[in-house]
């Protein structure tokens, strides 16, 4: 039994070494791989609509920022019933890094443009943005407010674009569009002038609003990335020109070797060469493996869209929430969780409450999640999870098992509960370590045991 745990030990180590192995990758992704919890703002002109189109609700159930496609009309019908109602009060970008810093997140990756177009900073290349339809620069004001409660600036930039009319809706095979959205076009598009528009952006992006620290690039299609897309390599060089620390996630691309399984979805078990990105980006699940052998980071909304809607009410507790967390960071990922504001840019109640609670929990147990990974030990029949940091390891019980003990192969000298920091019983059962718990525990969502 020992010896597996040392075998186990040892494929870790040769795992995180397959991770980390690129030259100058360790210096730019050693705070985000502390972090483990950031926080992503899907907002924009949707937002406004509130999941409704004249009066009705939008079809489907899911996904209501893509309200234009959803309803199939060009961009000046969508800027028309969308722009009256969309208005930021003053300060709401303070409420949203605030409760970031409250629920115990590191960064915060916000919309900077959405496959819509809208562009939310004040962009000299367009009219079709915040500088212009609300005389504000929502970047600004948004990267200062996260600056002012020292949360690390992630900006989330699609490289679809419905409203240009340029942006080659045929050629980008595979990717969304409206199917009534090419009023705009006057005679065949040329995407290359699409694509000279979109590095200007970033290039504005990148110059005018101080250090950032994330790009979450969103996305691409087996048919349609890369250079051939978005001259991917000239884009990343602009943003890696402008900001050398910065990282990017693996969007720009869309095939195996840059961690995209044959379905389309996440692949993480192989390492991600950096010309790909710095991060895969699981959506709206957590990967079963153990082994995974790149960076990677699962996105997932609170209930089921990304942008907010009024009609959906489909929550998910804050026990998913925090058990999702610790899940995902024994598995050595991050949890980017999405709030979806209104139009004038308020929270959902049951978003603050999510994360209010979310963040007491990590009041008393960020210990067991910043900075820590996967553990090379096992505990058979264990509900709950192992996260670990150096020689320290954190059991995070979800129950209490009858018998009141947990026994494993793992070297205790000291058990301490991290609420309330009682001592716990340690003894030997031949080559097992038995822990001993008290008769109830202090957090029945997640109690977390620091073992030494």
């Amino acid at each position: 039994m020992k010896s597996e745990c040392i075998r186990s030990a040892s494929l870790i180590l040769l795992i995180a070494s397959c991770v980390h192995a690129q030259p100058g990758r360790d210096a730019r992704m050693a705070w985000w791989r502390e972090a483990r919890f950031g926080m992503f703002v899907t907002y924009g002109l949707y937002s406004s609509l509130a999941g409704n189109w004249q009066g009705k609700p939008l079809p489907g159930n899911h996904n209501f920022e893509h309200a234009q496609r959803l309803v199939n009309v060009d961009t000046h019908t969508y800027a028309a019933a969308t722009i009256p109602g969309f208005r930021p009060k003053q300060e709401f970008a303070t409420a949203w890094a605030k409760l970031a810093r409250q629920a115990g997140c590191e960064y915060v990756v916000f919309t900077t443009k959405f496959h819509d177009g809208f562009a939310l900073h004040d962009s000299k290349l367009t009219q079709f943005d915040a500088g212009d339809v609300l005389n504000r620069d929502l970047v600004r004001e948004i990267t200062e407010a996260l600056r002012t409660e020292g949360l690390r600036v992630g900006f989330y930039h699609s490289v679809i674009d419905w409203h240009h009319p340029q942006y080659d809706h045929i050629k980008a095979r595979s990717l969304p569009y409206p199917k009534n959205g090419a009023r705009m076009s006057h005679g065949p598009r040329d995407h290359r002038r699409y694509v000279e528009f979109l590095h200007g952006q970033v290039d504005e992006l990148m110059s005018n609003y101080g250090k950032v620290d994330i790009v979450w690039w969103d996305y691409s299609s087996f048919a349609f990335d890369g250079d051939e897309a978005w001259k991917a390599g000239d884009l990343m060089r602009l943003c890696r020109g402008k900001q050398p620390q910065i990282i990017m996630n693996n969007r720009l691309f869309r095939r195996p070797e840059a961690g995209f399984g044959l379905d389309g979805g996440a692949d993480i078990s192989r390492p991600l060469d950096v010309k790909f990105g710095d991060f895969a980006t699981p959506e709206q699940h957590i990967p079963a493996t153990l082994d995974a052998r790149m960076d990677w980071e699962t996105c997932m909304t609170m209930n089921g869209t990304w942008g907010y809607s009024e009609h959906d009410q489909n929550w998910k507790s804050p026990e998913t929430i925090i058990r999702n967390l610790i899940d995902i960071a024994s598995k050595g990922g991050n949890y980017l969780l999405n709030i979806g504001p209104t139009g004038d840019g308020s929270i959902p109640q049951p978003s603050i409450d999510i994360m209010s609670a979310t963040g007491k929990w990590m009041a008393t147990n960020a210990e067991a999640i910043r900075g820590t990974t996967r553990s090379p030990f096992r505990i058979p029949d264990f509900d709950g999870r192992i996260t670990a940091k150096g020689d320290v390891h954190y059991l995070h019980l979800f129950s209490r098992p009858e018998n009141g003990i947990i026994s494993a192969m793992i070297p205790v000298s000291t058990a301490r509960l991290l609420d309330g920091g009682q001592t716990l019983k340690v003894t030997r059962d031949g080559g097992q370590t038995v822990i001993h718990l008290p008769p109830v525990l202090p957090d029945p969502v997640a109690t977390v045991i620091r073992l030494e």
